[in-house]
């Protein structure tokens, strides 16, 4: 049973990285306006020029397809999907549905937001949800809130070519390299999660600088949530270690580690939208990503710079994953760590401030 797995799983992974690069191939020539609703629009990437936003469709339609190879192909038991795997693909296909329908016609912030909270309650009434209190309305408003701040997270990261997608990646990896590392087995969710990751390759191709194709809001709502779902199962619970006793500490540290850039990158934009008087939510050129740009960096230094930073917290988490109770003194490591990281992408996007002071004395 495992050789007929291990043959099917790499006919699978085989299979989706090539439907990933056709599918996506035969929309950039077929699909030329999905996500351009007017030329004229203020764009705000860092990419000004106009592209077909259906990397959503790709990763969604691999999603289903992930599903039903599960479903035909690995459950050699039989089973059906269980209740939270059903809240998980309904709850991914809202923010897919939500985000293609931005990206066609506009929605409003209000819609947007009701509909990511109503992808944090599905999780939660399906058996998704954080185990950190003791009491369980804290746990509901800690995923509510998880699941809204990393479906804007990953939706604010988008700024750049082929930042969003490696990051994702870099995530995933982490988990499937946990799956090896506790022995998890074979699941519904290893076999979803390769496929995104096959998705995700696929995508990249394209959509690495100089871009051809982006993801925009029908891509980043879809990995949000499913990157915030698969964060709460393998990083906050830790479902893979099959053990009660973990400590609180490291039920907290790891999903920041995971997830590292998105916050770090938002936490940033928001201060000093916040500091400047301005709405965070309105989007702007002044990520981290942006500004490393500015300093000198290529479009493709700054992807590999933020990529590197994930895979250094992907390592650290390997390095620690199987340790059940976390000392002080791997806490203070790891939260100095995390601090460094914050530090040096908030410290980033002041350079331009402090260039700009400059220049505006010398000129004045």
């Amino acid at each position: 049973m495992d050789k007929f797995f291990t043959l099917t799983f790499i006919l699978f992974i085989a299979g989706t990285l090539g439907f990933s690069l056709l599918i996506n191939l035969i929309f950039l020539k077929f699909v030329k306006s999905l996500g351009i609703r007017n030329i004229k629009d203020t764009v705000i990437r860092w990419n000004e020029n106009s592209k077909p936003s259906i990397g959503g469709l790709s990763f969604y339609i691999i999603f289903l397809l992930s599903i039903s190879s599960f479903s035909f192909a690995f459950n050699i038991g039989g089973s059906l999907i269980s209740l939270r795997e059903v809240g998980i693909v309904v709850s991914c296909s809202l923010g897919f549905l939500m985000g293609l329908a931005d990206d066609a016609y506009g929605t409003k912030p209000i819609l947007k937001s009701l509909t990511q909270i109503c992808c944090g309650l599905i999780l939660v009434f399906t058996g998704t949800i954080i185990h950190l209190f003791d009491y369980s309305f804290l746990n509901i408003i800690l995923t509510v809130v998880w699941v809204i701040g990393i479906m804007n997270a990953i939706n604010m990261l988008d700024n750049m070519d082929g930042i969003t997608g490696s990051v994702s990646v870099v995530i995933l990896l982490t988990i499937v390299a946990c799956f090896t590392i506790t022995q998890y087995g074979a699941s519904f969710y290893f076999v979803l999660i390769s496929g995104i990751i096959c998705a995700l390759l696929g995508f990249l191709y394209f959509n690495w600088h100089p871009a051809k194709m982006f993801m925009r809001d029908s891509g980043s709502q879809f990995l949000g949530i499913f990157l915030a779902a698969m964060g709460i199962i393998f990083f906050w619970n830790l479902e893979p270690l099959n053990v009660e006793k973990i400590s609180t500490a490291k039920k907290i540290i790891i999903p920041i580690l995971a997830f590292i850039v998105p916050i770090a990158d938002t936490t940033t934009v928001v201060i000093n939208r916040l500091s400047k008087g301005k709405s965070p939510f309105i989007g702007g050129k002044d990520h981290t990503t942006h500004n490393l740009a500015r300093i000198g960096l290529s479009d493709q230094k700054v992807g590999i710079t933020i990529t590197a930073i994930s895979l250094s917290s992907a390592l650290i988490i390997l390095y620690v994953y199987d340790d059940l109770i976390f000392s002080t003194r791997k806490i203070i490591v790891l939260l100095i760590y995390i601090l460094v990281v914050f530090g040096f992408m908030f410290s980033v996007t002041q350079i331009k401030r402090k260039k700009t002071a400059q220049s505006e004395t010398q000129n004045g």
